[in-house]
């Protein structure tokens, strides 16, 4: 008896809905909705190998509807990965499992991505194929795959989508297929309750190859597919489906969206899809013609093999240095020679230049680096002479400009770096992160090797008034977890920053880069890395420090010309240079004593919020900072108006003793 395509859609139904009233939470409705849509994808286009999920040239597939997590699940286990296994299914949403609430990675072989916060995997597919293309551009045909994402009618609605769109829309993003899954339902009910966009025109607008099908119709799926790898433009393929589709109840209603289905209506389905099956039981035939459909590949990945392995020996150690994220071995000796000409022939650059002087070292050596910036090159100074633009029609650049478009950047830079080969980097003003913080939250929750170039860091950034002037943006990006903020007072503490940020293989950095010239504070030179270590005494008390200053970036130079001061009154101050907080809390406690020393008075002097500094200088200790919003006016009237300044440092520091 011959397996058909509803069939093995019906399976995906019933290991959704089963694990689903297992766990007592998640949301079957959009895993029934777009079983029949799936299994299509999955059986007859996606190249993918379970038994090699790590193969470069596969098809890139991406739930940017995380939320019906149980859709991907059920695909991973039916094709034949090694899990989930049926053991992690039944143990769906529990703590320690690989079936998370939404897609995790590292969970399970063939997540792509951590995906639920709606839009972004949409957003994040946008980087993905673009790596795609510029590994396509200097490698040949042997780079050659396609990126699927399934959306929902929430992803669309999220801003970033807009982003998303017109960017791979402008760049011709031709191997991007979006299958939206058009069910006209969200949580609150019916979706003309808060959208009436026509999506199709939305997206034509955007230079997009769009087809709407009926998404049950596994000839028509089949179809609009085909055509859209037949287009060199970006498709949407607008699948019209039933959520929950199978139960005679609560299909094609919110009810089905994010809770169980219950015992009685799970029966009832199983007598609609004629699923006469126990729960979690897939039968012989169909589990067969679904591990075919997993192999399906094998051949091809195979072949794909052989054809890397004839590449030239230098071609392959590069690529698979990239891959896994190794330092090309000249990078760190070229830093170091720059570090020493700095000490030799100091400058005072703001760190926005500094950073682009870093660069200048950087990109000649480390080719995977990808450039770019929202709209702010000249701002952010992140083009450097040798990068080429990229265009949508010559991918053999290495300069992206994002436009306005920071979340959106974000999210590529994110795609980019989990295809692999590439080291993105992207920047734009320091207030601005509030628009890229949910894609940076990803990176960080990823793991991934991100860099983030935030400059105009502080109310130094002057005229350009409050809207423009970060103020809680340090403390709150300090707070969140696996994520490196690095602020550098001078060009050597730049240099460092960078190469730390690129020796992390598995944390974003953030580059926290001023507008205004600064004096050069190293002035010896050391191959050490120091602000690797994230804190370390910059210059050193002429006694027993009697007196600690914290200082980051652009106050590390009024630290030590309050210390100076105070050295002058016989009262012994060390200063110590605090780039990233994060980081030196991460070092050893013998190490962090030494540094932290035993004051008589602790004080932290930096251009943003005073929360968090505390924790070094203690409830009464001294804290210069900015607890209030930015005003319009030059920088050095600013830094007197809110008292950041040596003389505001000295004078708290004397009344503390």
């Amino acid at each position: 008896m011959t397996v058909s395509t509803r069939d093995m859609a019906n399976a995906i139904r019933a290991l959704s809905m089963d694990a689903v009233q297992a766990a007592k939470s998640g949301h079957p409705g959009m895993p029934m909705g777009m079983a029949d849509a799936a299994t299509v994808l999955f059986s007859k286009f996606l190249k993918f190998d379970p038994k090699w999920p790590e193969w470069p040239d596969r098809d890139r597939f991406i739930l940017s509807a995380g939320h019906g997590s149980m859709l991907i699940y059920s695909l991973l286990h039916l094709t034949g990965y090694k899990n989930p296994t049926i053991e992690d299914i039944k143990n769906f949403r529990k703590l320690h499992q690989p079936c998370a609430g939404h897609p995790e990675l590292g969970e399970a072989p063939g997540i792509e991505m951590t995906t639920g916060p709606l839009g972004q995997g949409l957003a994040t597919s946008v980087g993905f194929a673009i790596a795609e293309k510029l590994s396509a551009a200097r490698m040949g045909d042997v780079i050659n795959h396609n990126t699927y994402v399934i959306a929902g009618d929430g992803c669309l609605m999220e801003g970033i989508s807009h982003e998303a769109i017109s960017q791979a829309g402008h760049l011709k993003l031709g191997k991007l297929i979006v299958l939206w899954d058009d069910n006209r339902i969200c949580i609150d009910g019916e979706t003309d309750m808060t959208v009436s966009d026509d999506q199709l025109k939305r997206f034509d607008a955007s230079n997009w190859h769009t087809i709407a099908v009926d998404g049950h119709d596994a000839d028509a799926v089949a179809a609009a597919i085909t055509a859209a790898k037949a287009d060199d433009r970006p498709s949407l393929i607008a699948c019209k489906t039933t959520i929950g589709f199978g139960s005679p109840n609560k299909g094609g209603t919110s009810a089905t969206h994010g809770a169980p289905l219950g015992d009685e209506e799970i029966a009832a389905t199983r007598e609609a899809l004629n699923w006469p099956h126990a729960p979690f039981v897939i039968p012989a035939d169909i589990l067969s013609a679904w591990r075919e459909a997993g192999s399906r590949s094998e051949a091809i990945s195979a072949a794909w093999k052989a054809k890397f392995d004839a590449l030239s020996d230098d071609v392959k150690a590069d690529y698979n240095r990239r891959l896994n994220k190794d330092l090309p071995a000249a990078l760190v000796p070229a830093i170091n020679a720059y570090k020493k000409d700095l000490a030799e022939n100091p400058v005072g650059p703001a760190t926005r230049i500094a950073s682009q002087m870093a660069l200048e070292v950087i990109n000649p050596i480390m080719k995977e680096t990808i450039g770019g910036s929202a709209d702010l090159t000249g701002s952010n100074m992140t083009l450097t002479k040798d990068l080429i633009p990229i265009t949508a029609d010559d991918f053999s650049g290495r300069y992206m400009y994002y436009g306005v478009r920071e979340f959106g950047m974000a999210a590529a830079m994110n795609g980019m770096t989990l295809h692999g080969e590439y080291m993105p980097y992207g920047g734009t003003f320091m207030v601005f992160t509030d628009y890229c913080r949910p894609a940076i939250r990803l990176s960080a929750l990823m793991k991934q090797r991100v860099v983030y170039v935030m400059s105009h860091d502080s109310i130094g950034l002057g005229e350009d008034g409050p809207t423009h002037q970060p103020i809680e943006h340090l403390a709150s990006l300090r707070a969140m977890p696996n994520v490196n903020v690095f602020r550098p007072c001078d060009a050597v503490e730049t240099a460092e920053c960078w190469l730390a940020a690129l020796e992390d293989k598995d944390t974003p950095s953030i580059l926290v880069l001023t507008r205004q010239g600064l004096k050069q504070a190293r002035l010896e030179h050391t191959e050490e890395n120091l602000c690797a270590k994230g804190g370390y005494v910059i210059s050193a008390a002429s006694n027993d420090a009697a007196v600690t200053i914290f200082a980051t970036g652009s106050e590390v130079e009024i630290a030590i010309e309050a210390q100076s001061e105070l050295e002058a009154h016989g009262i012994a101050t060390k200063v110590v240079s605090m780039p990233s907080t994060e980081t030196f809390d991460a070092q050893p406690e013998a190490y962090q004593d030494e540094v932290l020393g035993h004051s008589k008075v602790y004080a932290s002097i930096e251009a943003g919020a005073t929360y968090g500094w505390d924790k070094y200088v203690g409830r009464n200790g001294v804290k210069i900072g900015i607890d209030e919003f930015g005003a319009s006016a030059p920088a050095k009237d600013l830094y007197k108006h809110f008292g950041v300044t040596k003389e505001n440092l000295v004078s708290q520091i004397k009344a503390k003793l």
